[in-house]
């Protein structure tokens, strides 16, 4: 298991704040796919390492590629519109589940308040979870819609703290990119990282901890006893 800055126990968290895209659903992969598909269209190629420094680092990818390969408001307009569309038709018909997850929920569930904290639009979160039924593990949702500034603004996290009752020091921010790293940090958040094959050659210096799998997240926090 890969761990970086690891405190000698966990603290004593009360809530756990998840990602959503990469952590608990497979669909950061499709959101790249339809981007890429859909730039394809335009003449312009969107590589695995464009979509790391534009849209897992920072928010406002589409605009801020887009605008570096000259295209107008109207045709960045026009380009979201048709992501969009494609990326809401890939996450009713593509596999998206990740091992392990299910189960995890379920263990943590009676011991933690849980809540989602992404950048996900409500529309595409719930067309994700209309087929993987995992939002009954969850206490409240904050989503695109419920904040200003997108991550790595800590805008998203500050809202779930607020969701929460809790202060922020009980509670734990579970992410797989940097930008969401960035934003848990700014909201005075431990975070721990599952890096995923997208978000893998990134750098995660600021994370409190750096695990291989969701799993992980149960083992640590729930630690079983050892018996001879």
């Amino acid at each position: 298991m890969r761990l970086q800055h690891t405190p000698s126990a966990p603290p004593n968290y009360a809530v756990l704040l998840w990602d959503n895209d990469g952590v608990l659903v497979d669909t950061e992969r499709l959101h790249f796919q339809s981007t890429r598909d859909v730039f394809a269209q335009a003449g312009i190629d969107l590589t695995i390492q464009h979509y790391i420094d534009y849209f897992l680092k920072r928010s406002g990818g589409t605009s801020t590629f887009a605008a570096a390969h000259g295209l107008s408001e109207a045709d960045i307009a026009a380009i979201k519109r048709a992501r969009n569309a494609r990326y809401l038709h890939l996450l009713e018909s593509e596999p998206i589940t990740i091992s392990g997850v299910r189960e995890t929920l379920l263990a943590l569930r009676p011991h933690f308040v849980m809540g989602i904290v992404t950048s996900s639009r409500r529309q595409h979160l719930e067309a994700m979870h209309q087929r993987t039924g995992l939002l009954a593990f969850f206490d409240f949702i904050v989503a695109r819609e419920d904040y200003k500034h997108s991550k790595p603004a800590p805008d998203p996290y500050l809202s779930a703290i607020d969701h929460s009752g809790i202060a922020a020091g009980r509670c734990l921010a579970i992410e797989d990119a940097p930008r969401g790293v960035t934003a848990a940090r700014a909201a005075k958040l431990d975070c721990w990282v599952i890096p995923t094959a997208l978000t893998g050659q990134a750098t995660f210096t600021d994370a409190t901890r750096i695990l291989d799998r969701i799993t992980d997240v149960e083992s640590l926090l729930r630690p079983k006893t050892l018996t001879e």
